[in-house]
């Protein structure tokens, strides 16, 4: 017995030795993995809020760019890279094949991104003698429209040219423009529109200061002299946008672009590089922003038009534009050139046609015409005249307002859809076409013009005008007059301004309404306001002095009044509520959505599944659940391996040892703790102790009573799945775990039948705080386990949560709240992991699920309430 004790005396210090040596090792290394792990719970973390903020992108009608696109998919791409590289870090290697799954997605979503259009035809400048509609893609459409109508409609339009989409990519590239606009549009924000003024102003000086390369600018000059031959004498010409997507049928872009006027031959060149320039004009930019196109897919072609000697000019409608059930022709005119008509700067006279055989005027409306716009080629200049007497008289006689309907209809009849149509009569009488459009219309009541306003009822502000637009709205006054207003707009306001002029088309997607002393349905700011569905008032008379600044008001453009206060009933009977999405359909947004298809869908759900593999991550959300998954059993999975479990994993104790271990990661315990258990009061992590105080809460009454049906369901299920069976080892028969620190818990929990995930930081910064729960599982058939995932979902929604419903599985998400609701947050989780238990067996009664819903809401309420008091 002596030898013994001695050998024991001899050799024991060396083992401890040993031993305390081990144990620092494993320490050591311990250390590095959960460094890794924090990182990969922070790159998770920040690649779900992409991908939710991408989601959001498609559900809502707030605007975004293709920057949006591309530095959302590069930043979860990044972050998807990183958890690979530290789950790799943490397993040694392990899981090499992520990286094939990776770089096959990663190509998928570059190849969408990359796509650009080419142009084959590489001709700079086309006449208008060989322009037709199939020509849209290299002369724009307006150019397009304008060569159909003469080619094949055979109707008179000036002579000119088109400067085509082949030219301004030439421009572009010869100036290496486009890389260094992009570069300046990366770090815009689309809402900020003081950092959107100030960039417009900079792109259009850097694309005005640019040379044409030569080539191009002799293609210019040679085509401009050809027209002055034909002439036959010294003439001026009308440069005119003619951009990619421009006058489609979805998209008019109306007066978003520059035109110039009076041209000389030795002006074009500038003037051309003025048009270019105007595409990045803040309303373009905004207007392109909320309508979804891709900046890189709009050329900006141009049109050279010789310029018409015009006594009165105008737009005509082959429809009305704000009531679909109406196909009276509308002619919009004033005299000089249409430039008035267009940009709402005067009030037009207004000639309706009945498009019954014979033609007849049904209503004819002369408004006092103060001025008229007139271009002189001999000065070469534009300027805006005083019209005398003859401003009281109508602008266009009978019969030419007869020939014009006629032509209307001819056009719709030639494109097989209503028209917006921008004419000219010259001098000697002849009718020339400008321009022609896809007109889009609205639904709604007649539109007229009636009396001056009126104050006879306390709550009526105004009455009067012509409704540009039609709908209600209620927001408060912001009366504008300068160009500089527009950075100071709220979003949300009534814009009240004296002209309906272009420039305020970059507030409308801010605008509640738009309500103007003058300018009719003719004009491009009501066109745009039609196509934005922002209910328009124009030509309301000494409306800027009737309304006051900041006073809240209701706009009845349909039925041409504006009341003071909020109007329910108006409000509810326009349907104000349902905000068209703009962005739906168009280019950018059907890119988000190809995009999202290899970024957003998770396909991988279940990871005890034979199919939860490498090679089946088809997308990165996909990739991030499986490395979450696997980073997680691979922590737990080192203590079991190295024997570590003694000095990391421990049994909860509380009142008795329960099924419940925890993995202290780095200070989620308060004191180093000694054997095998752990009491509650020395927890230190505090989503730990918010989830456990939810569990613990409320007593669980037991499982609800089941009905026949429903223990015949699981009677059924129970044969068909031996997981289900309790003396059976499987993954619902294993232990509860938590991993903790004092800012982190991750709960991986089995009870019974049913498991759940529920991962939380919560800190001090409250941009870094998430909570993410996942449940699936039940005894019950498929339908009842998936009628009781909707049901916990609802309930998370109400609470603020996101739910997502993947078969019967629920994935649900907060983040970005302070540390208190957080708290709260998770006592709410705690309480429903526990008490949501066995509920699928009976989804299919409503009275029971009833009584369930209330008794959970009440329930939590009382939680609530509780650390309510107790904070």
């Amino acid at each position: 017995m002596g030898l013994v004790q001695s050998l024991v005396n001899t050799f024991w210090p060396k083992r401890q030795q040993r031993d305390a040596q081990e144990v620092e090792e494993l320490r050591i290394d311990f250390k590095a993995r959960y460094h890794n792990f924090k990182l990969l719970l922070s790159a998770n973390n920040r690649s779900l809020e992409i991908m939710a903020e991408m989601e959001q992108a498609l559900q809502g009608d707030r605007p975004f760019g293709m920057n949006f696109i591309k530095a959302h998919s590069t930043a979860v791409s990044v972050n998807v890279f990183r958890m690979i590289k530290n789950l790799n870090e943490i397993a040694h290697g392990k899981y090499q094949d992520l990286y094939k799954s990776f770089d096959a997605i990663q190509f998928q979503v570059e190849n969408l991104l990359t796509r650009k259009k080419s142009v084959s035809d590489e001709r700079l400048v086309i006449y208008l003698d060989e322009v037709d509609k199939d020509l849209a893609d290299l002369v724009g459409n307006k150019m397009a429209n304008l060569g159909e109508l003469k080619n094949k409609v055979k109707v008179a339009v000036p002579g000119g040219f088109a400067i085509t989409s082949y030219a301004y990519q030439r421009f572009l590239e010869h100036n290496n423009l486009q890389a260094e606009i992009d570069s300046r549009f990366q770090s815009a924000g689309v809402e900020d529109i003081e950092q959107l003024y100030s960039l417009s102003a900079e792109v259009q000086q850097l694309i005005i200061r640019s040379k044409l390369p030569q080539d191009l600018e002799e293609s210019i000059m040679n085509s401009f002299l050809r027209l002055e031959a034909e002439a036959g004498r010294r003439i001026t010409v009308a440069l005119r946008s003619s951009a990619l997507g421009e006058d489609s049928g979805e998209s008019s872009f109306a007066g978003q672009y520059r035109s110039e006027l009076n041209v000389s031959v030795e002006n074009i060149i500038e003037a051309y590089k003025e048009i270019i320039a105007s595409k990045y004009s803040l309303p373009a930019i905004t207007y392109r922003l909320n309508k979804g196109f891709k900046d890189e897919d709009i050329s900006m072609c141009v049109g050279c038009l010789v310029m018409v000697d015009a006594a009165s000019g105008g737009v005509t409608y082959s429809r009305n534009p704000v009531d679909n059930n109406d196909d009276s022709v509308f002619i919009n005119s004033a005299w000089g050139l249409p430039k008035s008509v267009v940009d709402g700067s005067v009030n037009c006279d207004l000639t309706v046609v009945s498009r019954k055989n014979p033609m007849t005027i049904i209503r004819q409306e002369i408004k006092d015409k103060d001025v008229k716009f007139v271009c002189y080629p001999q000065e070469g200049l534009c300027r805006v005249e005083l019209t005398g007497d003859v401003g009281r008289s109508p602008s266009v006689d009978s019969d030419k307002a007869i020939i014009l309907a006629e032509l209307a209809v001819l056009i719709e009849d030639h494109y097989g859809c209503p028209q917006d149509i921008e004419w000219a009569v010259t001098s000697d009488g002849e009718i020339k076409l400008l321009q022609c459009r896809p007109l889009q219309q609205m639904p709604g009541k007649e539109t007229d013009s009636s009396g001056d306003i009126q104050d006879d009822d306390d709550t009526v502000l105004a009455r009067g005008g012509i409704t540009a637009s039609a709908g209600a709205a209620c927001g408060q006054v912001f009366l504008a007059d300068r160009a500089v207003d527009i950075l100071q707009f709220p979003t949300g306001a009534v814009l009240v301004t004296h002209q309906a002029l272009p420039r305020w088309a970059s507030l409308l997607n801010r605008a509640a309404a738009v309500v103007t002393e003058q300018g009719g349905f003719a004009g491009h700011l009501a066109n745009v306001a039609r196509e934005f569905a922002v209910p328009a008032l124009f030509g309301v008379p000494r409306a800027v002095e009737k309304l006051r600044n900041e006073e809240l008001v209701t706009v009845d453009a349909g039925g041409r009044a504006i009341y003071r206060g909020r109007i329910e009933d108006l409000l509810v009977k326009a349907d104000s509520g349902s905000k068209k999405n703009l962005m739906e359909g168009s280019p950018v947004f059907g890119a988000l959505q190809d995009v999202s298809r290899h970024i957003i869908p998770l396909n991988l759900i279940d990871p005890d599944a034979k199919d939860f593999i490498p090679a089946n991550c088809t997308t990165f959300h996909d990739i991030t659940r499986y490395v979450h998954e696997k980073s997680v059993q691979e922590m737990f999975n080192f203590g079991k391996e190295h024997n570590f479990s003694e000095r990391s994993s421990k049994q909860l104790y509380y009142h008795a040892p329960m099924m419940w271990w925890i993995l202290n990661l780095d200070d989620g315990f308060k004191e180093e703790v000694t054997g095998k258990y752990i009491k509650i009061e020395n927890i230190g992590s505090r989503p730990m102790l918010a989830l456990w105080d939810g569990i613990v809460a409320i007593p669980w009454d037991g499982p609800p009573p089941i009905d026949g049906k429903g223990l015949m369901s699981v009677m059924f299920q129970a044969t068909q799945n031996t997981s289900l069976n309790t003396g059976v080892k499987s993954k619902y028969s294993e232990r509860n775990y938590f991993m903790i620190s004092k800012n982190y818990c991750c709960l991986n929990s089995r009870l019974g039948f049913h498991f759940c995930t529920i991962e939380a930081l919560i800190g001090e910064r409250s941009s870094e705080n998430y909570i993410s729960f996942q449940f699936k599982g039940g005894a019950a058939d498929y339908d009842r386990r998936l009628k009781r995932v909707v049901f916990v979902g609802e309930i998370l929604q109400e609470y603020g949560f996101r739910a997502e419903i993947k078969e019967d599985t629920l994935i649900s998400r907060l983040e970005g709240h302070d540390q208190e609701f957080m708290i709260s947050r998770l006592k709410i989780i705690g309480y429903l992991s526990i008490h949501t238990r066995q509920l699928d067996m009976i989804m299919t009664h409503g009275g029971k699920v009833n009584y369930y819903r209330n008794k959970i809401k009440t329930d939590i309420e009382t939680i609530l309430t509780l650390q309510t008091g107790q904070a």
